[in-house]
């Protein structure tokens, strides 16, 4: 018991001191690489060098962080309704298949790390296999946490029949491994929909599901060595656009404690807050303006929602109604920029950012029109509560939030006016939130910063696992003619391009239900953009379609993960909030409708 303890302390102290470090000193760097750019005309030729060095190194430890504290992605509805005795069981599987994935790619990502020794940086000259070394140590990192959490949890009568079930499952793919490479293109449902639907369902974090799979695809259905595995997940997580992600939720976390959400709040609460619906309208126009400066949707709710709720409560409204209006807020703002989603979507695409930046502001408005409507007609019998701000102190929640008010309005001009990348423009905010939170609010807690770093690095870690293992999916669906077939099949879709967006439509609200959000886009936008631009359609447009399409699939009952993370930061049970969120799910349909419809509000402000 003694040693287990000892044990934690130790991978504690050698992931979150790390990660949390990495953060900051990421920070440091682009924060630099702007100012010598823009503001002393002498670029740090080295900045983005190095960054994207570490980078690995932060979303590496941030796995294991995330995997030490359970929150990678994954699909519970399921595994919940099973009796405890058999999810305890179940628990232990997917402990056993998470350990037999790093194990599995831990000797490859050694090799890797050797063969990539010769190729050295442009500018520091330092070998990429110190870069790789970080995706190294994480995996063993990994695996020694995986095999503490079987070894602290479990009795060893669970270990060994998990142990056993996984190795049955990994001996019937050995021993049908001829009929298996005799199937070629056959073999992909095995793999790629049932093997990920099993352990979907079984409650494998998302990440390891797609990487499990893609392993035992190319081990026992190709003659392609396994360590292209390791060689897709590296390529996938190394974009340097991709360093955004950490960045926009370090911000997201740092609009709550510098002040700057709830000065926000205060505002439009003292603009609207007395009318029908009044705090509603105020959550809704929070979501939308708070979207547009954090990125991420967990951190916009957390900010919001402690500030909102309370009062809410206090004036009559229905818990689970609180839940429903915060949930569909999150689905509408999918496309504010600078959302997370935008980032990703541009990084595995090629599509410009700047241009889903400019592209998702109108859609999103579309729908927030109708969700307003919604709130306008369910409201209609509430007494108006609450008393009409004076003057005097609408003048004063005014002059409070001009600081908080620039931020939004700084980052896309920051962006627009080419100051900064994508990549940069957070650490802007960062920086910005920082010092308006400690001069002008005063309520920067620096005893807060330690656990919001680390935070960032799980979080951001979680996020591009998946990209990684998503990467290698769609690598190895490409390689096995997928993407062609697919292609093939969705041109000669009846209806044409708007056949195609239709069907499109519906996949990206299916998938973004089951798979989460990301992940979705990860793997199946590689393969679907190329056939939208083949049929002429705006690869914008097209990305603002599949995106808001994914927001209402990921916050859409029973299986979008995003409802019942709503309901957690809400404290409200799903059972409350099921039968209230579907009026504004049909209002996001509607408006998701009008979008895919009307190309020119997704094209009509781009250059």
């Amino acid at each position: 018991m003694r040693g287990s303890f000892a044990l934690r302390m130790v991978l504690t102290w050698v992931t979150e001191i790390p990660a949390a470090a990495l953060v900051g000193v990421e920070v440091v760097i682009l924060f630099a690489g702007v100012i010598w750019r823009y503001a002393l005309d002498s670029p740090l030729v080295w900045s983005d060098e190095l960054a994207e060095m570490l980078f690995l190194w932060l979303a590496m430890l941030g796995a294991v962080i995330a995997l030490r504290r359970r929150e990678h992605m994954c699909m519970t509805a399921l595994v919940a309704r099973l009796p405890p005795r058999r999810r305890r069981f179940l628990g232990a599987v997917v402990a056993m298949a998470v350990v037999t994935f790093v194990a599995e790619l831990l000797p490859q990502a050694a090799s890797y790390m050797i063969s990539v020794n010769a190729i050295t940086s442009p500018t520091l000259g330092i070998p990429d296999s110190w870069r790789v070394a970080g995706l190294v140590v994480a995996l063993v990192l990994l695996l020694v946490a995986a095999v503490e959490q079987l070894l602290g949890e479990l009795a060893w009568r669970e270990l060994l029949a998990a142990a056993m079930i996984v190795a049955l499952l990994g001996l019937g793919f050995w021993s049908a491994q001829p009929e298996l490479l005799a199937m070629r293109e056959g073999s992909l449902v095995i793999f790629f929909v049932g093997l990920v639907s099993l352990c979907i369902a079984a409650g494998v974090p998302i990440a390891f599901s797609f990487g499990l799979s893609t392993l035992a695809y190319i081990m026992f259905g190709t003659h392609i060595p396994l360590s292209i595995v390791v060689d897709q997940m590296d390529q996938g997580m190394s974009s340097i656009e991709l360093l955004a992600v950490p960045m926009f939720v370090l911000l997201g976390l740092l609009l709550e404690m510098s002040g700057i959400a709830r000065v926000l709040v205060e505002l439009m609460s003292a603009l609207v807050g007395h009318k029908r619906g009044g705090l509603s309208y105020v959550l809704l126009g929070a979501m939308y303006l708070i979207s547009g400066i954090s990125g991420s949707k967990a951190a916009d709710q957390a900010a919001v929602a402690p500030v909102l709720f309370p009062e809410m409560k206090r004036r009559g409204s229905h818990p689970g109604e609180l839940v429903a209006q915060l949930a569909a807020a999150a689905a509408m703002s999918e496309t504010i920029p600078p959302s997370l989603v935008l980032i990703i979507v541009g990084s595995v695409t090629g599509v410009s950012i700047s241009a889903l930046f400019t592209g998702g502001l109108l859609p999103a408005t579309v729908a927030a029109v109708a969700l307003v409507a919604v709130i306008a007609v369910r409201s209609r019998s509430d007494v108006p509560s609450g008393r009409r701000a004076t003057p005097a102190q609408l003048a004063r929640a005014f002059v409070v939030a001009i600081p908080a008010l620039v931020l939004p309005f700084l980052i896309r001009f920051v962006v627009l006016e080419g100051i900064a990348t994508a990549t940069e423009v957070a650490t802007v905010g960062v920086v910005y939130a920082a010092i308006v939170g400690l001069i002008v609010y005063r309520c920067f807690d620096w005893r807060r910063l330690f656990p919001i770093l680390v935070d960032t690095a799980s979080l951001s870690g979680a996020i591009l696992l998946i990209i990684g293992t998503a990467t290698s999916m769609a690598w190895a669906l490409t390689q096995a003619g997928f993407a062609q077939s697919l292609a093939t099949m969705m041109t000669n879709m009846p209806g044409g391009r708007i056949g195609f967006l239709a069907i499109s439509i519906v996949v990206f609200v299916i998938l973004g239900s089951v798979l989460e959000g990301l992940p979705a886009m990860v793997l199946f936008g590689p393969l679907l953009f190329p056939v939208a631009r083949g049929l002429g359609i705006n690869e914008v447009h097209y990305a603002i379609v599949a995106i808001l399409a994914m927001g209402i699939g990921l916050f859409s009952p029973p299986f979008g993960v995003g409802f019942y993370q709503t309901c957690l930061i809400g404290r409200v049970t799903s059972d409350e909030a099921l039968g209230k969120i579907w009026p504004y799910l049909g209002a996001l349909g509607a408006a998701l409708v009008i979008v895919a419809a009307v190309p020119w509000l997704s094209t009509g402000f781009l250059h």
